[in-house]
């Protein structure tokens, strides 16, 4: 299976008490199973997400069968992701340079070792 990773950041508001409640909804066996489901059905093959401050970084690790725009309709369509993401906008807010409906922008890679 070929996979290749995604790179994505998105702000929390900066506010300890709401990031302390953020974490706990991503705490080991907390996410929704319904969330966990459309993930990995979507070709998500592992998610990380990291946080410095009040800024997320998420790495998707994805396979071929990944399809963004696909992932943005099946979670258009399905009211438990609807209400994950509705209830994940209480405590994040765009990152000021955001295209209109981007919440994850997309990171670009400057840099690499070889």
């Amino acid at each position: 299976m070929n996979t290749q990773k995604l790179y994505l950041a998105c702000d929390l508001k900066d506010d300890s008490e709401l990031i302390a409640e953020y974490k706990k909804y991503h705490a080991v066996g907390n996410a929704w199973p319904e969330i966990t489901k459309s993930i990995k059905d979507a070709g998500i093959v592992n998610m990380e997400i990291f946080l410095t401050g009040n800024r997320l970084f998420m790495v998707m690790e994805v396979d071929e069968t990944f399809d963004p725009v696909q992932k943005a309709k099946a979670d258009a369509a399905n009211p438990k992701v609807q209400e994950w993401e509705n209830l994940m906008m209480k405590f994040q807010q765009l990152i000021p340079w955001a295209k209109e409906g981007e919440k994850w922008v997309a990171l670009e890679k400057i840099f690499q070792l070889n």
